[in-house]
């Protein structure tokens, strides 16, 4: 059994996202059934919707910072009832077997963890697909618990680029007076500064302009760096313990490399793909650095998030748009036209 539900897909590569009839299943026993009230766009649904990382399969509906109210709920399910609020994230499902899954760090499954979109159900075998719908059915222990004190439409991006964010910051043991950087201010970036400002840290925004530094402070940065000001740069040398670098396209990072301290690390979280130019390992071998990376959260950890923003009121800096909208908003995107995330209002889906 299934339902056909309305969405907005890619049918291919090159084509604009149209309204698109797809089927969801019935409820199993233990999922949960979401009506969408706003989804986030990620720059992620960007790259898959024109298959920059070649390997996306049509139709696709993008959409992994998904916000509801729960409607339904299967026989098994324990953690959720109707009315709800709930949110999904870049994940459904994951093998919950091997020794990251064991450990609450389903995003390193070593089967692959299944994608909200452009994935796989590991029981039907049928494609998933993602939040720019009218509703979602997910297993209710990839479901996560909304603060309702939130603003509701602004908590979405919460599901990519708060716990994109979030998950080195708590890794690298991010306290009160870390000391620690971000190289970039767009979707990542910005929720970067104000998770790390919240939990005490001493927060510098590495930029190419100037014009971002108003913004900065506001966001939470102490401090910003011009990042092509020579002198501005030989000032922080050795001064951060964390580098949060939220680019998505290829830069260069040496210059960043002698501003960490003894044992630092720089670790992306934006860029997919091959570091260019080469890196000169000499900042690394003689103050003993680290280059790393990191990619979303597991589900215990984001749910940590969720609950510490709705303590701290920490939403993301969001537009709202219409459904109809998003293939110029991909075309913002492209441009960083956008403070800093745009928001898919729900209620606006027609065919």
């Amino acid at each position: 059994m299934s339902i056909t539900v309305l969405g907005y897909a890619a049918q291919s590569n090159k084509a604009p996202l149209v309204p698109f009839h797809f089927e969801r299943r019935d409820p199993r026993p233990d999922d949960v059934a979401i009506e969408i009230l706003y989804c986030g766009v990620c720059h992620s649904d960007l790259h898959q919707a024109r298959n920059d990382w070649g390997y996306s399969q049509y139709p696709l509906v993008p959409g992994h910072e998904i916000i509801g109210r729960v409607t339904a709920v299967g026989a098994e399910v324990n953690k959720f009832k109707p009315g709800d609020l709930v949110g999904v994230g870049c994940m459904v499902d994951s093998c919950r077997e091997c020794s990251p899954c064991q450990h609450g760090l389903e995003q390193y499954c070593e089967q692959g963890f299944v994608q909200t979109y452009n994935g796989v159900d590991r029981h039907d075998h049928r494609p998933t697909f993602g939040g720019y719908s009218q509703s979602i059915v997910c297993t209710q222990d990839f479901v996560l618990r909304i603060p309702e004190n939130l603003d509701v439409k602004s908590v979405a991006p919460l599901l990519c680029a708060g716990i994109t964010t979030w998950s080195p910051l708590k890794h690298w043991g991010v306290t009160k007076g870390s000391k620690v950087a971000v190289i970039g201010l767009g979707g990542l970036g910005h929720m970067a500064l104000k998770l790390a400002h919240a939990l005490g840290a001493e927060v510098t925004l590495f930029t190419r302009s100037a014009a971002k530094e108003a913004d900065a402070r506001k966001l939470g940065a102490h401090h910003v760096v011009l990042s092509t000001d020579a002198g501005q740069m030989d000032a922080v040398k050795g001064k951060f313990s964390l580098i949060i670098d939220t680019v998505p396209y290829t830069h260069d990072i040496n210059a960043y490399m002698s501003t960490l301290t003894l044992d630092g690390t720089l670790v992306f979280v934006g860029l997919v793909g091959k570091i260019e130019p080469t890196m000169d390992t000499t900042p690394m071998l003689f103050g003993r650095r680290s280059v790393a990376g990191s990619c979303i959260g597991g589900i215990a950890e984001t749910q940590e998030m969720l609950d510490f923003c709705g303590e701290h009121n920490i939403t993301a800096d969001s537009e709202v748009i219409r459904m109809d909208e998003i293939n110029d908003a991909f075309e913002r995107l492209l441009k960083s036209d956008v403070k800093y995330r745009f928001v898919i209002d729900m209620k606006t889906l027609t065919a």
